[in-house]
């Protein structure tokens, strides 16, 4: 098992451990991961996946695992979460894309061309 979270890919970090006598060895700083278990409303079942809390909060931010999922682009995401979205999107369909927010240059213009 690898320890890179499966939901923000966050990985260890490497180092110098420095002592008081200013020794520098090499050091490994590693991600506060845990094995969480996401219930998949869709799915209607859980998903379980290490990661870490960081993660973990990310998910429950956005509502869940499946709004997470469906509303991060498949190539963002992992291969094993990639074939749980297409499980999820086969149960219960792609949702709809949220309309693009214009640009303030383009706001400018149609304040302007209403005004």
């Amino acid at each position: 098992m690898s320890r890179r979270c499966e939901i923000t890919g966050k990985g260890p970090l490497v180092g110098n451990k420095v002592s008081h006598a200013n020794n520098k060895t090499k050091r490994r700083w590693l991600p506060n991961l845990q094995e969480a278990s996401f219930f998949s409303s869709g799915l209607k079942r859980n998903v379980t996946l290490t990661c870490s809390t960081q993660g973990i909060r990310t998910v429950e931010h956005k509502g869940g695992i499946d709004s997470f999922l469906l509303g991060t682009a498949p190539t963002k995401l992992p291969l094993h979460l990639r074939k749980i979205r297409k499980q999820i999107v086969a149960k219960i369909g792609e949702p709809a894309p949220a309309p693009k927010k214009l640009r303030r240059a383009v706001k400018a213009k149609v304040a302007k061309k209403t005004a």
